[in-house]
């Protein structure tokens, strides 16, 4: 996920600093800039193993932190001297691991490990099926979710704006086919989570992903319901855009009153492609 932008210090292993922003897209990370010695080129077998262990060791050491985009695949290849499968490799280990999450179009970045491990427990809880999942995650969006816009509202940067109209842009693109749709207005609201600037909220919206994305699949089906979600993600950002609080709660509550009017007549289970 993806995680709020920030400016961070690192120091290298020769005492130089370099900051960089975590999630400026299209910017190289300048803490992998060259000269930088933090990181050696790995020579020996299993070398996805070696690369793993020293991105784990950076984040042990705080030279990496949650939120932090790590470089393009090619990149890290040449910084440490390995082809771009065993970078692949490191980057499947690391996830597994729960230390990085990669977004499509967006990069891979470090996380703590807490969300991913809320949302397998989640993710379980779905599939045992209980009944109330849905009026429960209804609920869980209903408290967090307008409080999450109105911060959004007084703390969001120019990049995030960005993510948020991409998105919009995306679902405009994609009405008649779920799958991207879905990712984009999945990508909207974690827009909005990263945008209040609070690591906690954005873990507990991170972990709840595989809900809504469930949720937003059912919904997908029911007539009218991608253009009416449209709607209010337009209200939504105008709102936000305008560092508007109050309006963008409102429109937040809005959006979530409709989420939970076309739930209620949603298909009982959720099916992309049919």
């Amino acid at each position: 996920m993806n995680a709020p932008s920030r400016t961070i210090n690192a120091r290298c292993s020769h005492g130089d600093r370099y900051s960089h922003t975590g999630v400026a897209l299209g910017e190289p990370c300048e803490l992998w800039a060259e000269g930088c010695k933090m990181y050696k080129a790995v020579r020996t077998s299993r070398l996805y193993e070696q690369i793993v262990e020293q991105i784990e060791d950076s984040i042990l050491k705080g030279a990496l932190k949650p939120g932090d985009q790590l470089p393009a695949e090619r990149e890290l290849a040449v910084r440490f001297g390995v082809s771009r499968t065993a970078v692949r490799e490191a980057i499947k280990a690391l996830h597994e691991k729960g230390l990085v999450e990669a977004y499509s179009g967006r990069g891979t970045f470090i996380t703590d490990g807490t969300s991913r491990a809320i949302r397998q427990s989640l993710d379980l809880m779905l599939k045992i099926g209980q009944a109330d999942n849905s009026i429960h995650l209804e609920e869980v969006r209903e408290i967090l979710e307008p409080e999450i816009a109105a911060l959004a509202a007084t703390r969001i940067e120019e990049s995030q704006l960005a993510m948020m109209r991409e998105a919009i842009a995306v679902m405009d693109r994609q009405r008649l086919e779920p799958e991207a749709y879905i990712e984009a207005d999945l990508d909207f609201h974690l827009a909005l989570a990263e945008a209040a600037a609070n690591p906690l909220i954005l873990s507990l919206i991170d972990s709840i992903v595989g809900l809504l994305r469930e949720q937003r699949i059912r919904i997908f089906q029911v007539d009218g319901g991608p253009d009416r979600g449209q709607g209010h993600h337009r209200r939504i950002l105008q709102a936000v855009e305008s560092r508007n609080a109050v309006s963008a709660r409102e429109a937040m509550r809005a959006h979530l009153r409709q989420v939970r009017a076309d739930s209620s007549v949603a298909p009982s289970e959720a099916k992309v492609g049919d």
